[in-house]
């Protein structure tokens, strides 16, 4: 049968460890807004259990609703940064009054009534308040899937619930015998040493949320052109091979741009690439005000950039095409004195039977019209000749291919 002591010094260890690990993501990742409540949630559970083990050195009784109060802060704390984790808020409020209701209940049956099966009923409803609230969180689907971190953390929870129901009933009701305040009982024992290794395992939920949080991230950047902060070759890439997928399943037709500035190379020798960067970053913010929602605009390299249109045909891929170099216009002749003009040509190709799954196909197309812009005198848009005849719009097209 374990001590008091030793059970205290268990979790001092124990949450002293998970504290140290805690700040160290929190130095190395500072945007991860809740690895500080998860670093002060550890530290204070160490700081109260530390507390609780003086009461073996000295007669006062203060020490255990010291170390028992900090315990159960240190769980509502843990219960902010799974709510921080996922954007949300838990009220202070409710931490000020589960810890102060608690720190009263505790009180009064260590000063008024001196009844240590209460204290452990009051000390395992207090935490298990805060925890309760994590569940929907941790439990639920987030992004369309099921993250094995928060699962465990869910899962994990409700264990650590019913043995705090146990625990608490089995205190007011006397189960295994007598619990003192230098000795618990084996019943009592043997639900710590189950509440040490769940509340490891509770944690190591945390962390494994923050490490899929982070590959997430990572995994975001590498499909992020760095400078202008829209998609880059890569993440064209894969999208293109599912517009392909879904098109030959459906038959709906999409539609791709092929985007290169006019006279970039000049910009940078005369200007500056500082003056290039920003044209760039200019055009992207233009470029995006004449997009709709699921379009994607991608810079595949230098000053070249693709947009793909979903469920788009050739005309109104042409028309979007237009509103971009309308855009360009319109910013050009509003410059002046140290002001760079940004001009563009396009190239407009459409997505049929014949190119199929090749996307490199579609490409090509796109390419072939925008060597035709370029030809055609630059700042103006051409469509792929290839495209597949659309009759009733035959004379607006002929105006649009012609237009600058």
């Amino acid at each position: 049968m374990l001590s008091v002591p030793t059970m205290w010094l268990v979790f001092v260890v124990n949450f002293t460890a998970l504290g140290l690990i805690w700040t160290y993501v929190a130095r190395s990742y500072p945007n991860f807004a809740a690895a500080p409540l998860w670093t002060a949630s550890a530290f204070i559970a160490a700081l109260g259990a530390a507390i609780s083990m003086l009461r073996g050195l000295v007669e006062s009784i203060l020490p255990l609703l010291a170390g028992g109060t900090l315990l159960i802060l240190a769980c509502c704390l843990a219960a902010m940064g799974v709510y921080r984790f996922y954007g949300r808020e838990l009220s202070w409020r409710l931490t000020v009054a589960v810890t102060g209701l608690s720190f009263a209940g505790l009180s009064f049956f260590i000063a008024v009534i001196d009844h240590m099966p209460m204290r452990i009923f009051i000390y395992s409803v207090g935490m298990s308040i805060p925890m309760a609230l994590t569940l929907k969180l941790l439990l639920a689907r987030h992004d369309g899937r099921v993250h094995p971190g928060a699962r465990l953390a869910g899962i994990v929870a409700c264990l650590i619930l019913a043995i705090n129901a146990i625990r608490g009933g089995g205190a007011i009701l006397h189960v295994g015998g007598e619990v003192s305040m230098v000795r618990f009982n084996e019943f009592q024992a043997m639900l710590i040493l189950l509440l040490v290794f769940l509340s490891m395992a509770w944690n190591f939920g945390f962390v494994l949320m923050a490490i899929d949080r982070l590959r997430a991230e990572v995994a975001e950047l590498a499909l992020i052109d760095d400078l202008t902060g829209v998609a880059n070759r890569r993440q064209l890439l894969r999208r293109l091979v599912e517009e392909c997928a879904i098109a030959q399943r459906t038959g709906e037709p999409f539609t791709l741009l092929v985007i290169d500035l006019d006279e970039f190379k000049e910009i940078n020798d005369t200007h500056g690439h500082a003056a290039g960067d920003a044209c760039l970053q200019h055009f992207t913010l233009m470029a995006q005000t004449r997009l709709r929602p699921g379009d994607l605009l991608a810079r595949t390299g230098g000053d070249e950039f693709c947009v793909v249109l979903p469920v788009t045909t050739l005309r109104e891929g042409a028309a979007i095409a237009r509103r971009i170099l309308e855009a360009c216009q319109l910013d050009a002749a509003g410059c002046s004195g140290a002001d760079v003009p940004v001009a563009a040509s396009i190239g407009v190709a459409q997505w049929t039977r014949a190119i199929g799954a090749h996307s490199e196909r579609l490409i090509a197309a796109a390419d072939k019209a925008l060597y035709g812009a370029k030809k055609g005198g630059k700042n103006r848009f051409a469509i792929h000749d290839h495209a597949p005849p659309l009759a009733p719009a035959m004379p607006e097209l002929h105006q649009l291919r012609q237009s600058a």
